[in-house]
């Protein structure tokens, strides 16, 4: 039995999860768009309730209207929705309450989950090389906002989509660091429009500071050259992602002749690139869902409601709530 997918969207993202699929050689996929004339596309949202599952990749802010739609239709199918889930309070109040068995049927695409970087986080959290972790700091830009195509698309528009890298990006990030160090006790959001095309943010700045006393910053920018990195600080040494590669600094305890601290020798450097860390983990997300899909398995309610703290939590950094 060929299992039926539509993809909400027609290009850029939407594309990509379609490739994805398609190249699994499993999966039937018909694209929806209300008003696009292509090919492959139909503009029949009925055309969607008859399927095994949706994928909604389409504007941020059409994410909650199409969930809603679906459920009001009584679709019983199953719902891969890219983040954020909602864009205000009404929104995410609306989809908290939502039944548990539609719940279970939904699934929001934080698609580091699955990533090695994730395991990274994991990895090193409690580890003898790096000791007792206390501040994590997390570059990823690039100058997606001085390509012409920008100034037009809906990531620009400030009116549906201020927050935007903040919303499309950073949020991310936040979502890894809740699950890697817990709760945030205090946090504050910088977002700037730097390159002065369109009308909202297109970079941003935040500091989370956990409960367990670990602070996260991270900087996530369109108006940059591309830079993917990280960095680690515990008590006993330090991990950087810089220029693709992966290496260690320690032990905390080297000196000099006069008994003075010197930097940590550094291990081997290993490969790692955070882009294709990104599109592997796009993959492995889409695989687990279509997994639950093929199976007519429950995805387990913590993965949604994860993502609805995450998505409260960014909320409530652009004064939206």
């Amino acid at each position: 039995m060929v299992i039926k997918l539509g993809i909400i969207g027609y290009k850029n993202h939407a594309e990509r999860l379609g490739d994805i699929i398609n190249a699994m050689k499993k999966y039937e996929v018909k694209f929806y768009h209300p008003t696009k004339k292509k090919k492959n596309i139909t503009n029949n949202f009925q055309d969607l309730l008859k399927l095994d599952a949706v994928i909604i990749s389409s504007p941020n802010s059409t994410h909650y209207g199409y969930i809603k739609k679906l459920v009001k239709n009584n679709y019983l199918g199953y719902i891969f929705c890219e983040k954020p889930p909602a864009i205000n309070k009404i929104q995410l109040s609306y989809l908290k309450k939502l039944n548990k068995n539609i719940k279970t049927k939904i699934f929001f695409n934080f698609n580091y989950r699955f990533s090695n970087f994730n395991k990274i986080l994991k990895e090193n959290l409690n580890s003898k090389k790096i000791g007792k972790i206390n501040y994590v700091n997390i570059i990823s830009s690039h100058g997606l906002a001085f390509k012409k195509k920008y100034s037009n698309s809906w990531r620009s528009n400030g009116k549906n989509n201020l927050y935007n890298i903040l919303e499309t990006v950073s949020i991310h990030y936040v979502d890894l660091a809740i699950l890697n160090f817990g709760n945030i006790e205090k946090n504050y959001n910088s977002s700037k429009l730097i390159s002065k095309n369109g009308s909202s943010f297109d970079s941003s700045t935040l500091i989370l500071n956990h409960k367990n006393g670990i602070t996260t910053t991270i900087f996530n920018s369109y108006a940059t050259p591309l830079i993917n990195e990280l960095m680690i600080i515990g008590t006993n040494g330090y991990l950087v992602i810089r220029n693709d590669k992966l290496k260690i600094f320690s032990p905390r305890n080297v000196f000099d002749k006069k008994g003075f601290f010197i930097s940590p020798v550094g291990s081997k450097s290993k490969i790692f690139s955070m882009n294709k860390d990104y599109e592997g983990s796009l993959k492995k997300s889409m695989e687990f869902f279509l997994s639950c899909v093929k199976n007519n398995k429950k995805i387990p309610i913590n993965e949604f409601e994860t993502s609805i703290q995450t998505n409260e939590l960014i909320l409530k950094m652009t004064q939206k709530m």
